[in-house]
């Protein structure tokens, strides 16, 4: 199984990353806003360039002026406003039309009341003086102003005005320049006049300072809103369709797996396409629902045997208890008369039930302190020569009775191993114990020891029967027993479980083979030089 803490972006390329396509994505959306400001700019200016029919202020002054003059030469009952709005409502730069008879007319309505007036004051004053032809002038803060002399005879203002910065205003208001009579005030505007025949009917003031923006934000603003929304909504939509859908599906997928594992379905798996970061989730999840479900499997297996242990140990316990109820209510019965020696029969059973019961509540009680690490492993130099000749006078009697020989076997290098004394003689007794319990009267049973350079090994074999192939991986379970005749012997069905348990605290392994009889070998780690 795959370990969990490997990262997300292990083997991970990097154009299949989710951040560069987000990074690419906004790259190729801000391009595409910056392409379209880019035609908005160049439409905005060609239209406002194509609504200025003159290249100045005051050639629109004049070109006005004459297309007016020119029109009510033609018709004299002109509408004036309606002329004005269907020829030059699109020209953005803002002009007035002020007539002698008092009609003013504007192109753009938003031209303040104010300048409106002064426009019109200063056309009324200008009415009291013989027609001239003003030169082209800026008007407003800033104008400058002819020398003096310095146009053609005949033309323009004879004199300089002292108020180069606008024209000053009185006390209560009024131009400065219509308390001297007899001098025209300064123009607040590029002006033309509006000459029909020989007489000056009106003229044309163009106000300085370019096209007014909130004009062109009212002509062109809803063209530019139009399309800086659409682009951005194509943009958002090819985002959220490119980048961001796929993504989401995915996750979607990922989702519905989490909720099917939660749910309880051990079998959920998200899929792992993509190559990106969410398939690196999906790969991840993958990995703990395995985890998870193989976990679910040891659990269930764990209590099976859980299980199936308490059903062997109710066995176990029971099948002497039983034996023990039986005889104990046979000799108190009292109306049944029992001999000295059937009596004496009797209670040797009970007392033999009694050892074993007792074995098997030992075995047990060593068996949960091994595997749970209750039991403390002393160390020490253990002898091994020694060990098997405790082990031979242990079952001497039960050898001799039965014609069995032991034979014992150190080779040299193998004499010595560091580990607890008492519990390695204990494992290698319980694997000589159950040698003798299948091995045949008049047989053999053979302890033997050698070493190589990282391990020492015992060796516990028979000339019995052996084990068969589909008995050797359950061999070492608890209370496993492979036939009948070994449930007869008298065994607990712990002493392999109990030497097992023994070997692998002391960092070994254990195992069984079959080669003309049961081989049982035990390997114990040997510390280097």
């Amino acid at each position: 199984m795959s370990d969990s803490s490997t990262p997300l972006t292990t083997g991970l390329r990097w154009y299949r990353s989710l951040y560069w396509r987000i990074g690419l994505g906004l790259f190729a959306f801000l391009a595409l806003m910056l392409i379209a400001q880019g035609a908005l700019f160049l439409w905005i200016t060609d239209r406002i360039a194509g609504s200025m029919p003159a290249s100045s202020p005051q050639r629109l002054a004049e070109l006005v002026s004459s297309d007016i003059s020119a029109a009510l030469t033609d018709d004299p009952t002109l509408d004036l406003t309606e002329y004005v709005s269907a020829q030059y409502g699109h020209v953005f730069q803002a002009f007035v039309v002020i007539m002698r008879d008092g009609r003013t007319v504007t192109n753009d309505e938003n031209v303040p009341q104010d300048l409106l007036n002064n426009l019109r004051a200063d056309a009324e004053w200008r009415s009291q003086f013989p027609l001239r032809r003003f030169p082209p002038r800026q008007f407003g803060p800033g104008a400058r102003f002819p020398r003096r002399g310095g146009g053609p005879a005949g033309e323009g203002f004879p004199r300089r005005s002292r108020f180069p910065d606008g024209v000053p205003e009185s006390a209560a208001g009024e131009p400065r320049d219509r308390e001297r009579p007899g001098r025209p005030p300064v123009p607040r505007g590029n002006i033309a006049p509006i000459i029909v025949g020989n007489a000056v009917v009106g003229e044309v003031a163009v106000i300085a300072g370019g096209p007014p923006l909130s004009r062109i934000a009212r002509e062109l603003g809803p063209t530019m809103g139009l399309v800086g929304g659409g682009v951005l909504v194509v943009g958002v939509a090819l985002i959220a369709f490119v980048v961001f859908g796929p993504v989401r599906r995915r996750l979607k997928h990922v989702q519905d797996a989490t909720e099917r594992l939660g749910q309880g379905d051990l079998g959920a798996r998200a899929p792992e396409q993509g190559g990106d970061e969410v398939a690196a989730v999906a790969s991840s999840f993958n990995r703990m629902a395995a985890e998870l479900a193989a976990r679910a499997e040891a659990l269930q297996s764990s209590d099976r045997t859980r299980r199936q242990l308490l059903a062997d140990v109710s066995h176990e316990l029971n099948t002497p208890l039983t034996a023990m109820r039986g005889y104990l209510e046979t000799l108190s019965m009292p109306n049944v008369t029992i001999d000295a020696a059937t009596r004496q029969r009797y209670l040797g059973i009970v007392t033999e039930e009694s050892y074993r019961l007792e074995r098997i509540v030992g075995d047990l009680l060593d068996l949960a302190r091994l595997e749970g690490g209750g039991t403390a492993m002393r160390q020490a130099i253990v002898d091994v020569p020694a060990l098997f000749e405790r082990v031979a006078k242990r079952h001497e009697r039960e050898m001799a009775d039965r014609n069995v020989r032991l034979v014992l076997g150190v080779a040299p290098g193998a004499e010595t191993i560091a580990g607890d004394p008492d519990r390695l003689e204990q494992a290698v007794q319980n694997l000589a114990a159950n040698a003798l319990r299948h091995t045949p009267d008049g047989g053999s049973v053979n302890l033997s020891a050698d070493r190589d350079d990282t391990s020492l090994r015992l060796r516990v074999s028979d000339t019995g029967p052996g084990i068969a192939p589909e008995h050797l991986p359950k061999i070492f379970d608890r209370f496993y027993k492979v036939d009948v005749s070994r449930k007869a012997a008298g065994g607990s069905g712990l002493g392999l479980s109990i030497a097992k348990a023994i070997v692998e605290r002391h960092g070994g392994t254990i195992t069984a083979r079959n080669d003309n009889g049961a081989i049982f070998e035990i390997r114990l780690p040997v510390a280097q030089p």
